[in-house]
């Protein structure tokens, strides 16, 4: 997956950035401000910014999740969904 940006731990420490579609972020930022935002600097990318201390952590395991299904090769998250099934 070389070059697939899922997500990035912010200088803060506090702050993750992550890969979702833009309307996605846009229901996640609408539906808990407090939790996920966006700067001018990711206005443009299909990014949202999420307060670590605030997510709830199965949430968040659901985006990265979901996040990485999106970009792994189709073969490889086909046996991913099937193992968990």
């Amino acid at each position: 997956m070389s070059g697939k940006l899922l997500a990035r731990l912010k200088e803060d420490g506090e702050t993750l950035a992550l890969r979702v579609a833009f309307e996605e972020r846009q229901a996640l930022v609408g539906s808990s401000p407090d939790v996920f935002f966006v700067t001018p600097h990711y206005e443009n990318y299909p990014m949202v910014l999420v307060r670590l201390a605030a997510v709830d952590l199965a949430e968040l395991r659901e985006l990265l999740e979901g996040a990485w299904l999106e970009r792994a090769p189709k073969r490889v998250a086909a046996a991913w969904e099937a193992a968990r099934a």
